[in-house]
């Protein structure tokens, strides 16, 4: 048949109309619905204000949009992909699967503008990449990108519902300070050493050895990861030092609000991940079993970030016990960014962000494969190296979930700043306009001074006592203050673990 070939099928102009249309018409609409499915979700969110989530969205949405062009990319380059041609000899090593002599032509699919099998033979080379293996890493890069957006969610959602037990302590607190009976208005004097969260954190196992310590801490994080004195003495620490003249601070939903802040960050795909993921293609080399040494890097950073998230509580603890032994009123911890790595508490967050996308990785690739190649593939591997990490997965995404994740959500107020979130929606939007006002006044301010100082000179001589210029100019100058002031609070914690 005409405009046809062995090789490329049936070309579109002897394909029947009914089955163009068909096929458009159901990608179209999936690819509808879809849309419509996240902009109804879009408004609903912002009907109930909630502007972190909102944000998360629009991070998913990016996201697809990354893959719309990675597909449409490789569309357009993948004839031009496949004509590249290489020695040989290049392709006999770094393998994922032992090479056997039908190898070349076992499983292969005809696929849409396949080009000539002979084309590099003739020049006694092979193909960089065939058509068949671009399709196939096209499907794994979208399925990596689902199934690390869907981990993520499920692991905020989760998340969430274990920091929900916390509310019941912040409303016991904010009932006992409306009634004076029953917070012990009258004065008092804590003895550090009797305090039941100093006996709990470090006049217990660990006192006299720092290895200790982080033993306990290790453990702590599986069995109690966060109990209520730790909740009420946290929260103390920070009201004492970030929002002294409010002692009725809401600190729980400042702290889900912060955590919301921060899973739109978790929920992209970085530019760093994707050499993450080179990488992991790299070594899959037949014989290495790298996906199964692999599947442990996130269990044992998620349990190295999750002992540093507790012996931070440690650390504060001890840090009161070693400086007094009796002080008037409550006891208090005090924050400070010393305690994380490298002084940087955001720095958490960018680790658990690795986390989450290597698990997403070990699961993605499992699916990939079980899905085009088979369970029984050599891409897959032995089944005593395949169930261990699944098995690690799921374990990997439990924890996250339920330890280190509601740690992370009340440790990261620990530093020395405080998080925007410590606003409400409206008043951020507010204070972010201002800074932006004062900005812009700032630099219209630099202009006309950098581009016409003698006539300034003369404006000034010019104005008369009764003039309201310079009544402007000091309101402009105060407004700019005020804005600098401002834009330098709401950022204090604001850094991007991109």
């Amino acid at each position: 048949m005409g405009g046809s070939s062995s090789g490329e099928g049936v070309s579109i102009e002897y394909t029947p109309t009914w089955v163009l249309a068909l096929v458009c018409t159901v990608i179209v609409s999936i690819s509808f619905a879809v849309e419509r499915l996240l902009h109804y979700t879009g408004k609903l969110l912002v009907k109930k204000k909630q502007w972190p989530l909102f944000q998360a969205l629009l991070k998913i949405k990016e996201e697809l949009m990354l893959l719309g062009f990675i597909s449409l990319l490789l569309a357009v380059s993948q004839e031009r992909i496949t004509t590249i041609c290489i020695p040989k000899h290049l392709t006999l090593n770094w393998l994922p699967c032992h090479l056997q002599p039908h190898a070349a032509d076992g499983g292969r699919r005809r696929l849409l503008a396949q080009p000539p099998a002979d084309h590099c033979e003739k020049q006694g080379k092979a193909a960089l990449l065939s058509l068949k293996a671009l399709h196939d890493l096209h499907i794994f890069i979208f399925v990596l990108a689902l199934v690390h957006v869907v981990f993520s969610v499920t692991t905020i959602l989760f998340g969430t519902l274990k920091i929900r037990q916390w509310k019941k302590w912040e409303d016991s607190i904010q009932k006992k300070e409306e009634d004076p009976e029953k917070g012990g208005g009258e004065a008092i004097v804590t003895f550090i050493h009797q305090h039941s969260f100093i006996k709990s954190r470090f006049l217990g196992i660990g006192k006299d050895s720092a290895l200790l310590s982080w033993v306990h801490s290790f453990w702590k994080q599986i069995y109690g990861s966060v109990n209520e004195l730790d909740y009420t003495t946290l929260r103390r620490g920070f009201i004492n030092s970030h929002y002294k003249e409010n002692p009725k601070f809401n600190f729980y939903k400042y702290m889900v609000r912060a955590l919301e802040t921060d899973f739109k960050k978790v929920v992209g795909v970085s530019w760093y991940l994707w050499i993450v993921v080179a990488l992991f293609l790299l070594l899959n080399v037949y014989g290495w079993h790298a996906y199964f040494w692999i599947s442990f890097l996130p269990l044992i950073l998620l349990l190295f970030v999750g002992t540093k998230l507790e012996h931070i509580i440690t650390e504060l603890g001890g840090e009161v016990a070693q400086r007094h032994a009796a002080v008037p009123g409550e006891l208090l911890v005090k924050p400070s960014d010393h305690h994380f790595w490298f002084s940087k508490p955001r720095l958490v967050l960018c680790l658990i962000h690795i986390i989450l996308f290597q698990n997403s990785f070990e699961i993605a690739v499992f699916f990939w494969v079980l899905v085009l190649f088979g369970f029984k593939s050599c891409i897959m591997g032995q089944i005593g190296y395949v169930i261990p990490r699944l098995v690690i997965g799921a374990l990997v995404q439990f924890l996250c979930s339920y330890s280190t994740l509601p740690l992370y959500a009340i440790v990261a107020q620990m530093g020395s700043s405080f998080h925007m979130a410590i606003f409400e929606e409206h008043i951020q939007e507010k204070l972010t306009g201002w800074a932006q006002k004062a900005k812009m006044k700032k630099g219209r301010r630099k202009a006309v001074n950098g581009g016409g100082g003698s006539s300034q000179v003369g404006n000034q001589d010019s104005h008369s006592p009764g003039s309201s210029a310079p009544l402007e100019h000091e309101s402009t100058t105060t407004d700019q203050h005020r804005g600098i002031e401002i834009e330098k609070t709401t950022s204090v914690s604001s850094e991007d673990p991109k």
